[in-house]
């Protein structure tokens, strides 16, 4: 069985291995595919694994072999599932390896603006408290998180672990969610425009659909605290950027920590990296060694469970 990887090298640097995979077929890994060398890679192969590289209707019409499409990621859009259903090829894809790592960035993202470690530690090692008249300086306000309130919108698994972090700081938690959920967690559900206005913290941590693209946006920053600091680790769709960026220049609100965009990598034209007060990281909240340790496994697990005849973690 002829197994391709088209796009390896994210999942797997060089620091994981590909062995379980391997056990199960003939595996050739490739690091990146361009779309020009997608069909020619993936010719009689009856299995692939992609991440970012899109097998679309026409790909798919051009691989008679294939029986089965392993996503490297939770999300699917870039396989035309329907297509592939009707040629009667699983797609499989890796749900909920990410949820501790995820949290853990917001709040890498969160912790950063309560107390600009960086800053403060770039200041000591340049010299500035050996020179300094006193014992303590800070360059930036220090913010205790006790009594805060983090708005949560999206309260799915990644949302709640995102809830209990913040409990055990004292923060206050509020959540919006698109149905009503029923948890042991001492977080209220609340209405959106609540969120806006009551948050001091917002973490976006819903799933992109066509009804919310671009619901953070001028009119719904505009409910919010001009303290408020949005953190969004979940699409950067989910964001008008130039409307961000332009409350954070005008200082509407006191800055983002972003881990997605729109288009990534950046593109010159997004106006976020360099707005004011505005940290984002290159979408690394799922790559902790541990979630991708799990991704991994998942995905051996996957296609195992296929050629047993049992398939899992079908979305087509």
């Amino acid at each position: 069985m002829k197994i391709v990887v088209l796009d390896g090298h994210t999942l797997n640097p060089g620091d994981l291995s590909w062995d379980a995979i391997n056990a199960l077929g003939e595996l050739t890994v490739y690091d990146r595919t361009t779309p020009e060398q997608t069909i020619q890679r993936a010719t009689d192969a009856e299995i692939i694994y992609t991440n970012k590289v899109i097998i679309n209707r026409e790909i798919i019409e051009q691989l008679p072999h294939l029986k089965f499409i392993g996503v490297l990621a939770t999300g699917y859009n870039v396989v035309d599932t329907d297509a592939a259903r009707k040629a009667g090829i699983t797609v499989c894809n890796i749900p909920a390896y990410s949820t501790q790592s995820v949290a853990q960035l917001v709040f890498a993202h969160l912790l950063h603006f309560a107390n600009n470690v960086v800053r403060h530690a770039s200041s000591v090692q340049n010299g500035d408290w050996a020179a300094s008249k006193d014992f303590a300086y800070w360059l930036t306000a220090q913010t205790e998180l006790a009594g805060k309130t983090l708005g949560i919108i999206g309260f799915g698994q990644i949302g709640q672990a995102v809830a209990r972090i913040a409990l055990a700081f004292g923060m206050n938690v509020i959540f919006n969610n698109r149905s009503q959920k029923i948890t042991n967690l001492d977080a209220r559900q609340v209405n959106l425009d609540t969120l806006l206005k009551d948050s001091d913290y917002i973490s976006i941590n819903c799933p992109l659909t066509n009804e919310n693209q671009g619901f953070i946006n001028k009119e719904t920053i505009a409910k919010m605290k001009p303290t408020a600091i949005v953190i969004n680790t979940g699409r950067g769709p989910l964001i008008n950027e130039q409307d961000l960026a332009d409350a954070l220049n005008k200082e509407q609100i006191a800055g983002a920590g972003l881990d997605v965009l729109s288009a990534e990598p950046a593109g010159a034209d997004n106006p976020l990296p360099k707005a004011k007060n505005c940290n984002i990281t290159p979408h690394i909240a799922w790559a902790t060694l541990e979630a991708r340790q799990r991704l991994m496994q998942i995905a051996a697990d996957n296609l195992k469970a296929f050629i047993e005849g049992k398939p899992i973690n079908v979305v087509n």
